[in-house]
Order: C-alpha cells, then sequence, then structure tokens
C-alpha cells in the first residue's frame, strides 16, 4: 500500500502525462447556436486492424457503418491504442491515463483479475457529474464498477450489434434535458469469430497482410474474421441511422476505435505496428471537416480529454495523461501531434512481458524490458489454426518475420518505419543509428518520469 501511495505523490506532482493538458485546457466546444444537448456515442469494436474497412482501403470487407461516419467526419490515418490487450487498452479509453497510472495491467476477468485503482476517476463518473446520463451496452471489461459506473446497463439478447443498437433506442430518443453518453461495445471480431447476418467471405478473396503467412489455415481464419468484422460494422450502421430518426445526428459526437489489433499473432498483444495502428474515425457534428483525413498521432489516452472538452466538462483537480484533439476534429493542423507513447505489461496473468514504446514519425523504439523470457501467447492466438500449423509445418517464417525473431526479441528495437514498415530491419546496433537511439532512449525515460512508470526503475537494475 506505501508503494501505490507513492506512485499516487509522484503522479500529482508530475501532473499529468506526455501532453499533460487538461481536457478544458484544449479547444472548448461551441455547439451552433439553439443547440441544446452535446451528445456523445463511443463505439468500441473487439480486435479490428486499421486497414480492415472499405474506408480504410480494404475492398473486399463491407463496412458501410464506417464508411458512412467517415464520409461525414475524420479519419486518422495515425490512432493508435497504448496497448494492445483488451481490458489494459479499455482502461486507458475510459480513463485518460496510461495503465500504470490507472493500476489496469491485463485482462479483468476470471483468475487474472486486474483492475484499476479506487481512486480513479473515470470517464462515465466524469460526465454524470456534469450533468449527462449515461448508458453502456455489451462488453465492459474493466474494474472496478464504481470507477467505470453508468447509469444504466442495456442489453440484447446475443449481443448481436444491430440488435443492440435497437436496444439503445429509447434511451437515445429519451426526452431528458440531459445530454447522453452512450458507451456501445461489440464482442466481435473477437475470437471464436461470430457471423450474424454479414455476407460470407472466400478464403480466396481475402487480402493476406505482410505480417502473417499466407497459408490456407489463415485465409480460412481472416474470412471468419472479415465476417464478423462486418457483423460489428451493422451495429455501427444501425445505430446511426437511429441518431438521425431521433434527431441527434447533429448533436452527437460519434467516436469509433478498436481496443487493440486483429486476434492474430503478430498484431495483438504486440507493440508492432498491427497490434497499435487501428482504425480511429470521428465525427464531431459542429465542425465543417466531413470527408477529411489526418495524419495527426493521436492514442486512446486523448480519447477522455477529447470527449470532456468536447461536454464542457471541468476536469477538477486529478489531471489527465493525454490531451484533447478536439482542435483536430476541427481542421486545426497536424503539426505538434507527431509521437505516440505506448506501453505493455500483460495480457493474460500468466502473460509478464513489459514493453515500452515511443514512435515518431519517422523512428520507433520498443524497449523490451524482459527481454530475457520467451514472447508469450494469449491463449486465443496460440491454439489459432494459424499458428498451429506453423507448428506442425515447423515453419522457419512467419509473415515477414522468423519464428525464432518472434519469439526471442532484443532489449531494444530501434525502426526506420519509412524504410522499414513492417519493422523487420533492428537498427539498434547499427553505429550509424546510435544517436537515433539514445535520443529516444531519453524520451522514454522522460515519458515514464512524467507518468509515474514504476518500469522506470528498471533502467538502472537491469
Amino acid at each position: 500500500m506505501a508503494h501505490r501511495v507513492s506512485r499516487r505523490n509522484f503522479i500529482a506532482a508530475a501532473g499529468a502525462g506526455v501532453a499533460a493538458v487538461s481536457a478544458a485546457g484544449g479547444a472548448a466546444a461551441q455547439p451552433p447556436t439553439g443547440a441544446r444537448k452535446r451528445n456523445v456515442l463511443l463505439y468500441v469494436v473487439d480486435d479490428q486492424g486499421r486497414g480492415d474497412a472499405g474506408c480504410y482501403g480494404n475492398p473486399v470487407i463491407k463496412t458501410p457503418g464506417l464508411d458512412r461516419l467517415a464520409a461525414a467526419g475524420v479519419r486518422f490515418t495515425h490512432g493508435f491504442c497504448t496497448t494492445a490487450s483488451c481490458s489494459a487498452s479499455r482502461s486507458v479509453i475510459l480513463s485518460g491515463l496510461y495503465n500504470h497510472a490507472n493500476g489496469q495491467y491485463g485482462l479483468e476477468h476470471a483468475c487474472h483479475h486486474f483492475a484499476s485503482f479506487s481512486d480513479v476517476d473515470g470517464l462515465p463518473v466524469r460526465l454524470s457529474r456534469a450533468g449527462y446520463r449515461t448508458a453502456r451496452i455489451g462488453k465492459f471489461h474493466v474494474a472496478p464498477e464504481a470507477v467505470y459506473h453508468f447509469d444504466e446497463i442495456l442489453k440484447a439478447p446475443g449481443n448481436v450489434p444491430a440488435d443492440m443498437a435497437e436496444a439503445c433506442r429509447d434511451f437515445i430518443a429519451d426526452a431528458s434535458d440531459k445530454p447522453f453518453f452512450l458507451y456501445f461495445c461489440t464482442t466481435q471480431p473477437h475470437r471464436p469469430f461470430h457471423r450474424q447476418g454479414a455476407d460470407p467471405v472466400a478464403p480466396e478473396d481475402v487480402i493476406v497482410p505482410p505480417y502473417l503467412p499466407d497459408s490456407p489455415e489463415c485465409r480460412e481464419e481472416l474470412a471468419q474474421y472479415y465476417g464478423s468484422v462486418q457483423t460489428a460494422d451493422a451495429g455501427l450502421l444501425r445505430l446511426l441511422d437511429i441518431l438521425e430518426q431521433t434527431g441527434h445526428w447533429d448533436d452527437t459526437l460519434v467516436l469509433f476505435v478498436s481496443d487493440n489489433g486483429i486476434p492474430f499473432p503478430g498484431a495483438k498483444t504486440t507493440l508492432y505496428e498491427p497490434g497499435m495502428n487501428l482504425p480511429c474515425v470521428v465525427r464531431d457534428p459542429f465542425s465543417g471537416t466531413a470527408g477529411t483525413v489526418t495524419d495527426a498521432m493521436v492514442n486512446w489516452a486523448d480519447i477522455t480529454p477529447t470527449i470532456l472538452d468536447f461536454a464542457g466538462a471541468d476536469v477538477g483537480e486529478k489531471q489527465l495523461q493525454g490531451r484533447s484533439f478536439l482542435p483536430v476534429l476541427r481542421g486545426a493542423p497536424s503539426s505538434g501531434w507527431d509521437e505516440i507513447y505506448a506501453l505493455h505489461t500483460f495480457h493474460e496473468v500468466t502473460m509478464y512481458y513489459p514493453m515500452r514504446v515511443v514512435r515518431e514519425r519517422r523512428y520507433k523504439l520498443i524497449w523490451n524490458i524482459a527481454h530475457g523470457l520467451t514472447y508469450p501467447f494469449a491463449s486465443d492466438l496460440y491454439n489459432s489454426a494459424t499458428w498451429q500449423a506453423v507448428l506442425k509445418r515447423s515453419d522457419a517464417v512467419y509473415g515477414k518475420r522468423t519464428v525464432a525473431a518472434y519469439l526471442h526479441r532484443p532489449a531494444f528495437e530501434l525502426y526506420d518505419l519509412e524504410a522499414d514498415p513492417h519493422e523487420v530491419n533492428n537498427l539498434a546496433e547499427d553505429p550509424a543509428h546510435a544517436e537515433t537511439l539514445e535520443r529516444l532512449k531519453n524520451k522514454l525515460r522522460a515519458f515514464q518520469e512524467r507518468t509515474g512508470d514504476p518500469w522506470l526503475l528498471k533502467w538502472q537494475r537491469e
């Protein structure tokens, strides 16, 4: 307990995190004259990759919901989760704090039993204090409930996204003078892949990304995954219809993100680009930036500050570690949004593998703190037909990497993303890049100091 108090004092003294501003410090939302509400819909899908949508260039997956949102809003090409694990990522989304600051290092359910610190100020609680009525539906996967308390828990039989959307209709249409915050979370496209009402996709039609093996097993699983993505999208499409039908299309901020990368080895649980560079599409009803694309680098710690900024909610004494990207939604240039930080410590409780990352436009540094350990597998990834086929055939290569390189990683991985977008040519031992390596190490240490990361001591002890 003394250690926790010490961390709390450190964080308080440090103020907020990497870009440390209060949500109220961003551009205040200014709805048009006569607008009554500033509603918020946050739509989070489970394990969807950035390229897996029509608006992100995939011609096979049918995503009319996300495509429609992108046509009406802003599509981010550089949106990043801070940790590629379900519960840990969702805790950042709902708190505006990195995992070492909110305490939720890994999965919430069953024996894993990770939870946020009880004194964290969760987004729904902050919005409730600001006069919002709040509701959630679908996957929750964070704890404790009091930190992330919603006024209502909506349900639909079977957790089919389109049916879940209908279950939200009355909440959205409620004539209350209070604005609403709806947190909508699908279980799709998480394994096992569920496809309800979506057109089937043939394995021969899928687009195998470079980080995966082009094998029959992988193609079959990708086809199932595609169908599950389409099922998740059907819920978004229905919700957008409901917003229009209830008269709330023009007063509701709609945000769409995925919690982490796709459920295949090489993406989910890793901090390589497929694990952390994810879809992010946002429509601000009070901006004139429909159909635009931005390369501003944002991460999921920025979501809570952005929503609070839009709501005009006072942050109070408990600061946030992200910053509001509301100005970007309203046409501000992406300059100043040129780096992000990420981290990973656990997924399942048995999967200890702490990593810390700084990513700039060109260079990216991954610090594998426990590099002496073999890289661990999430149960669903290890048991996947894709990975089991690799083991059965004793394949030496998996996607762009060797299997050995995937399982056994050095202390530092430095990549030039312009020359090496697939992150296979580690420059950390290259004398020509020694200055860049040291510069990024210093950035990483400074980030850890600002945000109260206990793993900071590993620089000295290991």
